[in-house]
């Protein structure tokens, strides 16, 4: 027992990785106000074209979706830190991380506001066009808010994973969370800091779980 709390709940290896730690933390926060946006809006975009009923459209963006969805984050962040150099376009980890994540979780984001369109009856469409609204008003006015609010807790379980997936950063030499922790284990050879970090993401996302339950009862039981 004694060697267990040594070696991942040593106080004083803790506390000396602590300022470091918390600096990786910022970083990852620094990502996840980056990442989520970004894959939220190039995802809400790839909605609002899925609507398009041209052939042309609706096809190649069908394939991007799949494609991306099925692609694994991490082989492509890999892949544009480590291929793109090739090509003469260094763009660095942030923007590595940037790039990787908006295309993959635009595909997740835009399929869950797919589901969320569609999810809005056609009648209130037709009735918001009656008075006078054009069909981009009628989107942005009518159809999106009931939209977002039907898939809100597939939107918030996405975010959430977006935000785990930050640890990937730590293979592009990204300072965050996880990075700064391994960087304190190698120097303490202790496996405190990487507890450390693991407590740290459990305490940032665990709101956001309960958040993400109460949504969910909540939606069961208007269903009822």
């Amino acid at each position: 027992m004694e060697e267990i709390v040594d070696s991942f709940f040593n106080a004083d290896i803790a506390a000396a990785a602590l300022p470091l730690v918390l600096s990786g933390l910022g970083n990852t926060i620094l990502l996840s106000l980056m990442v989520v946006p970004l894959g939220f809006c190039a995802g809400l975009l790839l909605a609002v074209m899925a609507q398009s009923k041209h052939f042309a459209v609706r096809w190649p963006l069908m394939a991007w979706v799949d494609f991306f969805r099925a692609f694994p984050p991490l082989v492509l962040l890999v892949l544009l830190f480590a291929g793109l150099p090739f090509m003469g376009l260094e763009l660095g980890g942030f923007a590595c991380v940037a790039v990787a994540f908006m295309l993959n979780n635009s595909a997740y984001y835009g399929e869950i506001l797919r589901a969320g369109i569609d999810s809005v009856p056609h009648g209130q469409i037709e009735a918001a066009r009656s008075t006078g609204l054009s069909a981009t008003q009628a989107m942005i006015h009518v159809v999106l808010p009931q939209a977002i609010r039907n898939v809100m807790p597939d939107l918030l379980s996405n975010t959430l994973e977006v935000v785990k997936l930050t640890s990937l950063g730590s293979v592009v030499a990204v300072p965050e969370l996880l990075f700064r922790a391994r960087e304190a284990q190698s120097v303490s050879f202790n496996a405190t800091p990487v507890v450390m970090a693991a407590v740290i993401y459990f305490l940032i996302l665990w709101p956001l779980v309960r958040l993400l339950s109460r949504l969910e009862n909540r939606a069961l039981a208007g269903r009822t």
